[in-house]
């Protein structure tokens, strides 16, 4: 019997999407049996997409994300196959506090808030960070009318109906803000916070449909926080993928287009890409998890419908700056894991978090390391800062809102360009019409943070989804048919 001639899938993209399609290719290779040859191909020089640990002496310093959510389990599974099962660890509960700023103090969240909603009124009526007027209004949300008829609605629509303007520019904008760096009055309810919008429709209420998802979590006895990392960093996850897929993965190449390939005989199960370096390569399948600007213009020849709905989604770009200070620098020691900055206070920053008390071992003995959040979609003109300026910004934001005015021991500043895809009121028509089409080029798929969820467990379960159908496509169109051809 001839050999059968090994099927070549390429992906594009060496974000944390790519990284996860690819590995789960070759999960799916080995268990199946099946003759894959996998190349993943990123243009930039780095993998990791916007997760990156950067690590100085005894420093963990995290420049992107810094959280993996643990109710979504295709992140920790994945984690548990590389072997690093036994690395992950917990947030510090002791510091399980979030606080808003409010005429330049800190207050903290009330209890039982959840992003959008109270689940009791108690604690908001005793909390300083509503006026009386507003705690009136939050009171009245069980006895709001559920929304009639169907249809999208702006995160800001829904927390204005359903809570009043106070929840919205006091809370709401703000926690929403630091997870999309986005408007809330464009930012699509149904695509980023879905379970509020269940939670009206089947309990009339948002407060009565918190306290009853609360009562059925019950003791769930969840072995994890909400939110989980690695002792050495999210970036972890990225070394160890990278690490099983050294000799698939090749940096520095970007994919400028992608065309049906005329060579040979099988034209239509195979594809060409063509590097922005001049070079050519030829596949069988291909996952594109390159972010929808990119993927929109390496389809747009071949493909151009598909193209100009992937360029409708736009982007925001965002920074963080790292700072290392003695913990005695800080005259009243924040208690909790960070803050975030309401666009009414009109600060310079989205949000800081305190990384050291959030996570151990982030920081050695005697020193607090903390980080800001710099530009998003309602502040986009502070990215042309320079990373001076930047360092200056958040310095002035730490001493204005907590006394720290020595010089940092260490600060790190990264930017995130164009990172941050705008869920904007449509978005899951939008992708509904960008799946329609992709689905109609066989052996194609996509992946990315642009779809359907943009943490990190969102973006691994869309890359092996990609790989799985990939998978399925090769088996069925092009390996059985190798296998026919080769046999005797």
């Amino acid at each position: 019997m001839a050999e059968v001639r090994p099927a070549k899938v390429a992906v594009i993209g060496g974000g944390i999407a790519g990284l996860s399609a690819a590995n789960r290719l070759r999960e799916l290779a080995f268990e199946r049996k099946l003759p894959l040859a996998i190349e993943l191909y990123e243009g930039g020089a780095r993998l990791g997409g916007a997760l990156e640990t950067v690590r100085r002496g005894e420093f963990v310093i995290e420049t992107g994300a810094d959280s993996i959510l643990s109710e979504k389990p295709a992140a920790l599974k994945l984690a548990e196959r590389l072997g690093l099962g036994v690395e992950i660890v917990g947030t510090d509960q002791r510091f399980r506090k979030t606080f808003v700023v409010r005429n330049g103090r800190l207050l903290e969240i009330p209890e039982g808030f959840s992003l959008l909603a109270p689940s009791r009124i108690g604690p908001v009526m005793r909390s300083p960070l509503f006026s009386p007027r507003g705690k009136f209004r939050i009171a009245l949300e069980p006895w709001i009318p559920r929304r009639r008829g169907g249809g999208d609605e702006s995160l800001a629509a829904f927390v204005r109906r359903r809570l009043g303007d106070e929840t919205l520019t006091r809370v709401a904008q703000a926690l929403a803000g630091g997870i999309y760096t986005a408007d809330p009055e464009r930012l699509s309810i149904a695509a980023t916070l879905p379970r509020f919008v269940e939670m009206e429709r089947k309990h009339g209420s948002v407060m009565r449909g918190l306290r009853a998802a609360a009562a059925g979590r019950g003791e769930s006895g969840a072995r994890w926080s909400l939110f989980v990392s690695f002792r050495a960093g999210v970036g972890r996850l990225v070394e160890a993928l990278a690490a099983r897929l050294a000799d698939s993965i090749q940096t520095g190449r970007a994919v400028a287009s992608i065309l049906p390939d005329d060579s040979g005989p099988d034209r239509s199960r195979r594809w060409r890409l063509r590097f922005a370096d001049g070079g050519e390569s030829v596949a069988d399948a291909v996952v594109i998890a390159a972010p929808a600007y990119a993927a929109a213009t390496a389809l747009s020849a071949a493909f151009p419908a598909l193209s100009a709905k992937l360029a409708l989604i736009e982007y925001a770009s965002a920074a963080v700056v790292n700072l290392a200070y003695h913990a005695d620098d800080f005259p009243d020691a924040p208690a909790g894991f960070g803050f975030v900055a309401p666009a009414i206070e009109r600060r310079r920053i989205i949000a800081g978090s305190f990384t050291s008390l959030k996570y151990p071992g982030r920081a050695p003995a005697g020193m607090l390391l903390v980080r800001a959040f710099i530009g998003g979609a309602l502040n986009r003109g502070l990215m042309a800062l320079t990373d001076a300026e930047m360092v200056a910004a958040a310095r002035d934001e730490f001493r204005d809102l907590l006394g720290a005015t020595a010089e940092p021991a260490l600060t790190l500043v990264r930017r995130w360009p164009n990172s941050m895809p705008q869920y904007a009121v449509g978005h899951l028509d939008r992708v509904a019409e960008i799946e329609r089409l992709a689905d109609r080029i066989p052996g194609v798929e996509l992946a990315g943070a642009y779809l359907r969820g943009v943490g990190i467990p969102d973006c691994v379960a869309g890359g092996e989804r990609a790989a799985e159908a990939i998978a399925a496509f090769l088996d069925r169109n092009v390996l059985s048919g190798a296998a026919s051809d080769a046999s005797p």
